[in-house]
């Protein structure tokens, strides 16, 4: 069952987290985490390969060993969802109706983020300075 349901949602996730960079209203960090853990029961490799990344690593690292996201992370991505879906709601659409659900999706995903424990940073940087 792991392989055959874990290991597809892994992608599914994974697929949603590498959309969510460059889209305001999707936040990336939660999908990552999410599909780390399903990887983690279903394929080790596809699991070494998201904790190897340079991209999502360390955030990895720091939620799998404590419950954790850094500071930067949260501002990273909390600035992305300001600036782009904010320029979006301003420049980019007409309708109020859309408006309101783009700015609806940004809350949430603003709201998802900021629920994330923040990492102390002395684990953040004990985390760093291990190898991997």
């Amino acid at each position: 069952m792991k392989q055959t349901v874990y290991k597809p949602l892994g992608f599914l996730f994974l697929l949603l987290g590498l959309i969510g960079i460059p889209l305001p209203v999707l936040p990336s960090t939660p999908f990552i985490l999410l599909s780390a853990w399903f990887f983690s029961r279903s394929s080790e490799r596809w699991h070494t390969w998201l904790i190897n990344s340079e991209l999502f690593g360390p955030m990895i690292h720091n939620w799998e060993e404590n419950r954790c996201i850094s500071r930067r992370t949260k501002i990273v991505a909390l600035l992305a969802m300001l600036v782009a879906g904010g320029a979006s709601i301003l420049f980019a659409m007409e309708d109020v109706r859309l408006r309101m659900a783009t700015l609806a999706l940004l809350l949430v995903g603003a709201a998802t983020v900021l629920s994330l424990k923040t990492c102390q940073d002395a684990k953040v940087q004990a985390n760093a300075s291990e190898p991997s």
